[in-house]
Order: C-alpha cells, then structure tokens, then sequence
C-alpha cells in the first residue's frame, strides 16, 4: 500500500493523490450507437483507478469486530476528459480479481435497476395487494417467470431489431 505525506481525507482525495497516470482504460459493454464492436456498435469505455485500501477511523474501529477492518478494493472511475474522479465503488472481491471484471461488476448497476424497474411497472410486480405469504410467493414467482421469458427474448434477437408488430 502507498504512503502518503498527509493522509487523504477522502476517497477523491486518495484517487486524486494516485494520480492520473493510475488511471487506466477499460471497455466493460457495447454500446448503442453504431460503430466496430463485434455487433457493429460502439463499446462503452472509460478509465479507472484500482486501489488497494483499509478503511480506517474511530467509527469503523468501533463498529468493527477487531482493530481494523480487511483489505479491500477502492475503484474509481476517471475521464480523461474529467479534471477529477466521478464515481467510486468499494469491493471485497479477491485481490487477483482483473479490473475488467471489477468495472463490469461496478457498471452491472444500470442492469440490475432497468429490470427491477421493468419487473414493477411492465410486468406487475409493484402490484401485489394480497395479505398471505402464499399469495406473495406465488405473484413474485410468475413475475420472476415473466421476467425470465422477457430477457430471453432480448437475448435471442439481435441488438437493436425491432420487435414483431
């Protein structure tokens, strides 16, 4: 781990100490716009820091089970063209795990958000009023099945064909 003349008092400020050159360029999905990706589109990129880190200070010592906490991994997400670092993320994963795989993880949030939303409005999740844990299940569970056959379609046509009338 790196030492530094006067400890950062943030984590923008110990990706800011690391340094631009720390950044690196990853491309983590394709895009939508047309371009020379394997399906003909654009790739979605940009540059991140990895950090190796402990988190540290007299709340965590205390809500902590011993003295300090384990290691972990500080990502940060830094433009080129950005004069400082817009997003950041912790992660436990191991120490060996690629940064590709972290800022695919870390990204994977937009994913995740789109289906819940998708999962409450379009295919009625949201929309649930009974009062037995049996009823609950069963509606999740036709939810969960819909949403299922939904992502294998999208899967099964390819990017950007347009849906049967």
């Amino acid at each position: 781990m790196a030492k530094y003349p006067d400890p950062p008092r943030s984590v923008k400020e110990l990706v800011i100490a690391a340094g631009r050159k720390a950044a690196r360029p990853v491309q983590w999905r394709e895009g939508s716009r047309p371009g020379a990706g394997r399906s003909g589109h654009k790739r979605m990129y940009s540059r991140f820091v990895a950090l190796r880190i402990r988190p540290a200070g007299r709340e965590i010592r205390h809500a902590a089970d011993g003295p300090e906490l384990p290691e972990c991994r500080l990502l940060a997400e830094w433009p080129a063209t950005e004069p400082e670092p817009v997003q950041f993320w912790l992660s436990d994963l191991p120490a060996d795990t690629p940064l590709t795989t972290l800022v695919r993880l870390a990204k994977l949030r937009w994913r995740i958000e789109h289906d819940y939303r998708e999962m409450k409005q379009a295919l009625g999740l949201a929309h649930f009023e009974g009062r037995t844990w049996t009823g609950w299940h069963h509606h999740v569970t036709l939810v969960s099945v819909a949403h299922a056959f939904c992502t294998l379609q999208r899967l099964a046509r390819a990017p950007k064909d347009t849906a049967p009338a």
